[in-house]
């Protein structure tokens, strides 16, 4: 950076600039948006990162990001404790949430299986998962990665590692999206749909 710019300014460009999506410009506009802002607005966003660092936690059970231990669905005498949604990350498990149709418990992985990145089964919570359905009364496992290579390597893996328990282990249905036209479907997809078809 220039030696014009003040190095506070570059050191919390250069931080706005390794958050994910956040190239070089978005990171200054930020930066100097919160530098004209007025100082309760900044102080305030400064406050909120330091307590979203202080006082949150992974729940001990589900391992979904919480303020108590264990969180608010593992404790929750209304959630059926016989099915366990296991998902990627924290914002997967507020996808199914959003939808007020899933009543169960989760899983959370934090993360898949990627070589690639140099990511293995040791590297997720897929152990914790494992003992998890040995020692607990789960009845059926959904397995909710995400479809894609690493997602797939993952439910693969997991359904390996469960296959002991026997228990009933359940993937999410794929297929078309609502309002889209077969012409423009991949063909993974639209073979995904006709595998998984349902009756009328």
């Amino acid at each position: 950076m220039s030696s014009a710019i003040p190095e506070p300014v570059t050191k919390l460009i250069e931080a706005f600039s390794r958050l994910p999506g956040v190239g070089p410009k978005t990171a200054s506009r930020l930066t100097y948006y919160l530098l004209r802002a007025p100082d309760d607005f900044s102080l305030g966003l400064a406050q909120a990162l330091n307590n979203l660092k202080a006082q949150t936690r992974f729940c001990s059970a589900c391992f979904n990001i919480t303020v108590a231990d264990p969180c608010l669905i593992c404790s929750s005498s209304e959630r059926d404790a016989s099915m366990l949604a296991v998902v990627e990350e924290p914002l997967d498990l507020m996808a199914i949430e959003r939808t007020g149709i899933y009543r169960g418990r989760y899983h959370v992985l934090h993360g898949a299986i990627s070589p690639v990145d140099g990511i293995g089964p040791d590297d997720l919570k897929i152990r914790e998962l494992v003992d998890r359905v040995q020692n607990g009364q789960a009845r059926e496992v959904i397995i909710a990665t995400n479809p894609g290579m690493e997602g797939d390597a993952t439910a693969m893996y997991i359904q390996r590692e469960l296959a002991p328990a026997s228990i009933k282990v359940t993937r999410l249905a794929r297929g078309l999206p609502t309002g889209g036209d077969l012409e423009y479907v991949d063909s993974v997809t639209l073979m995904r749909a006709l595998e998984g078809r349902s009756d009328l």
